[in-house]
């Protein structure tokens, strides 16, 4: 028999996501605090979009955060496109060794 421990993000009630570390869960957590305020922002835009958009691009948007940081500091997507080549990478040897493990 085995114990293991599990980190659950909730929101209103509902099970967002379920993670093995506390670190993993507290960056979930605060991605999702991060979306609820961005959508909270577009909301008072006077930008016409529906609900539903404003959800998934508050979301990708706070998923996305170190990127748009970059851009808007840099104003250059060059800076931006190695940076995600080089997450893309990094994930792909994560998932390269987790899978090996």
């Amino acid at each position: 028999m085995s114990v293991e421990i599990q980190y659950v993000v909730v929101r209103d009630g509902v099970e967002k996501m379920t993670f093995a570390s506390k670190k993993e869960a507290d960056a979930y957590d605060k991605m999702l605090d991060l979306a609820d305020n961005l959508g909270e922002w577009l909301k008072m835009s006077p930008l016409d979009i529906e609900d539903d958009t404003i959800e998934t691009l508050s979301f990708y948007l706070a998923e996305h955060k170190d990127s748009l940081s970059q851009l808007l500091r840099r104003g250059s997507l060059a800076s931006i496109k190695s940076t995600e080549e080089n997450k893309k990478s990094e994930k792909k040897v994560k998932v390269a060794i987790d899978n090996a493990a």
